[in-house]
């Protein structure tokens, strides 16, 4: 089976992959005869190719520290502006240790876009997870720290040799923000006679002040820095496998009110854990079998009282916004006899994208045409080792018209906007 079609269910074995380890953790014969395991397709087996995977499917050992890391850049041009543009994407570092049979730390340390200049904003540096596992047995367990949801596909799997495309689909990165990461506690389990996977977890909410037009709610994720715990969330979701299927439903209910009832009843706003709320559903569906892939997603997000939230922060909040995408990709090595292309993959994709940041605004938003959108695109990425890809693919993009009225300070020459645009990217991810 080749790493492509491995990687695509490799959440799936975080936990049912425990049962097998040979560590002081030791199988019952009734978790051996657990029907669960009968329910695994080929296509569901996975050899760990990262330090990260192996510690969580409990081969690290006991008292070992694993290092592991992943990555990725591109360059792009743009043709309707005649612009090549290119940077690192991101590079994160993974450390994590295994303390005894039953406790764990995992985290990742990102730099991204390069570099970090005091002053200037050339990039980040950041904790895209840090947290403890500590595990009730083979199938259950929880995570306390920075954790990062389940909620689509690219929030957990997003390394760069599990998403086809030099970038994560945009839906998963403006309707559902990749990585989208917070503090808190879950808890993950899956049930013994079938096929299913279970999460429910409780964090801290958003910060609606900083929520920013164009970026949907994701400036408003606190990734545990400086953290306000005035405004909680809880997510939950659903994962279950059927043959060559995997389906996933899940969802998000949060406060968006981070200011103390003191500051908030000061600007006449509501205050509380849940006030102001934003709800956000989500399913997925993935088929893998062979040669082919496919998977589809689509997301809504509801955000009803938004028109408080433009009045006290003055940020274009849109009411709704909405995004589903559908893909299919092939392995044209996977037949290969050639002995030379045995751990090789040149895996093909199209995808289609649609996306509305303002489906619904409230009666004080202003409409932005660009922020509706549809992209079409078509790419290669080619292995020549599991963990490598080089990738290419072009992109057409369509949006609406541009609305001069949501430039708050425009520059003295705006050039004609682009509805209709072709990008062509080049890139490389690796993990290891």
């Amino acid at each position: 089976m080749k790493i492509y079609q491995h990687l695509i269910f490799s959440s799936l074995l975080l936990l049912s992959s425990q049962a097998w380890a040979q560590d002081e953790q030791k199988v019952s014969e009734k978790e051996k005869n657990n029907p669960l395991h009968n329910h695994i397709t080929p296509a569901q087996q996975l050899v760990a190719s990262t330090g990260e995977e192996m510690l969580n499917m409990g081969n690290a050992g006991h008292a070992q520290t694993m290092i592991s890391g992943y990555g990725d850049f591109a360059i792009t041009h743009d043709f309707a502006y005649a612009n090549t543009s290119g940077k690192l994407n991101r590079a994160v570092l993974f450390v994590g240790h295994q303390f005894n049979s039953k406790i764990a730390f995992f985290s990742e340390l990102e730099v991204a876009n390069g570099r970090v200049e005091g002053g200037a904003l050339h990039g980040e540096v950041g904790m895209e997870q840090a947290y403890l596992k500590y595990s009730l047995n083979p199938r259950q367990y929880f995570l306390a720290g920075l954790i990062n949801p389940r909620i689509g596909i690219a929030n957990e799997m997003h390394l760069p040799v599990n998403f086809n495309g030099t970038s994560v689909p945009f839906v998963e990165q403006f309707i559902i923000p990749s990585t989208w990461s917070e503090l808190g506690l879950a808890f993950y389990g899956q049930l013994s006679s079938f096929p299913i996977q279970y999460t429910i977890a409780v964090t801290n909410g958003l910060n609606a002040s900083k929520f920013e037009h164009g970026s949907g709610f994701r400036s408003g994720v606190q990734a545990g820095q400086d953290v306000s715990f005035n405004s909680l969330a809880t997510t939950a979701s659903l994962r279950g496998y059927w043959g060559d299927f995997e389906v996933q439903v899940s969802g998000y209910y949060g406060g968006t009110v981070s200011q103390n009832p003191y500051v908030a009843d000061s600007m006449g706003i509501a205050s509380g854990i849940f006030a102001n709320p934003l709800m956000l559903g989500e399913m997925n569906v993935q088929y893998n079998r062979d040669a082919f892939s496919a998977k589809a997603l689509g997301v809504f997000v509801s955000h009803p009282q938004a028109a408080a939230t433009n009045t006290n922060f003055a940020n274009n909040t849109p009411a709704a916004m909405y995004g589903f995408y559908g893909e299919l990709a092939y392995d044209f090595f996977f037949n290969s006899n050639s002995k030379k292309l045995i751990n090789q993959s040149l895996v093909g994709f199209l995808r289609y994208e649609k996306l509305d940041m303002n489906y619904k605004l409230p009666q004080n938003g202003i409409e932005d045409g660009t922020l509706n959108q549809s992209h079409w695109l078509a790419g290669l990425s080619y292995f020549p080792t599991p963990n490598v890809a080089i990738k290419a693919d072009l992109r057409y993009t369509q949006t609406g018209p541009f609305n001069p009225y949501t430039v708050v300070n425009p520059p003295p020459l705006l050039r004609p906007y682009a509805e209709q645009n072709v990008f062509l990217s080049l890139g490389v991810g690796y993990s290891f």
